[in-house]
């Protein structure tokens, strides 16, 4: 049996983490996360927020949301059930990969994990019904401080894996990044 995997992404900082999986006639047991491992990798290992998000239909839309200064955030998500299209933005300035965006497929049965630094938007549609993802933050939720783009931005040109079936009001009406930088 192999151990866990942190695997980086093309966006500097982000990782996609699969736990290893121990298997018998009951189930599977995993960890989830390991303060030793990410303090290792040089990571964030402080929650000090917990999110479930459950998302009923495919097709469905969240995102691209992030938090800014002071309360900007890292985020440990995990895929506990179905599969969903993840997608982050890279809203950081002085980052290589300033406004590129990249994807990963996570797969519930797997609990495939992703750590995603502070200045990263980010977002998913669901791939299958019944799709449930657990969040940890490093910093509490901040109304005044949450921020997001338009899934359809064209700068950021995202490819979608299915059409979009359901999107809440909130992130229907998200603005462009041309919108953002003209109001700052």
């Amino acid at each position: 049996m192999s151990g866990p995997s942190l695997t980086a992404l093309p966006l500097p900082g982000v990782f996609h983490y699969q736990p290893q999986l121990h298997e018998d006639n009951r189930g599977s047991f995993g960890r989830l996360s390991c303060a030793k491992m990410l303090d290792e990798a040089g990571l964030n290992s402080t929650w000090v927020q917990s999110n479930l998000s459950r998302t009923a239909t495919r097709g469905t839309l969240r995102g691209m949301h992030y938090q800014t200064p002071p309360f900007a955030e890292v985020k440990l998500l995990t895929c506990l059930s179905g599969q969903v299209y993840d997608v982050l933005v890279d809203l950081r300035p002085s980052s290589p990969s300033y406004l590129q965006w990249t994807s990963i497929v996570l797969e519930g049965a797997r609990a495939d994990t992703l750590y995603i630094p502070a200045g990263i938007a980010h977002g998913f549609q669901s791939l299958s019904d019944d799709v449930t993802l657990h969040y940890s933050h490093s910093q509490p939720f901040s109304p005044a401080y949450q921020a997001g783009i338009s899934y359809r931005d064209p700068q950021i040109a995202i490819q979608w894996e299915l059409p979009v079936t359901l999107l809440s009001e909130r992130d229907a009406a998200l603005p462009f990044l041309s919108d953002i930088k003209e109001a700052s």
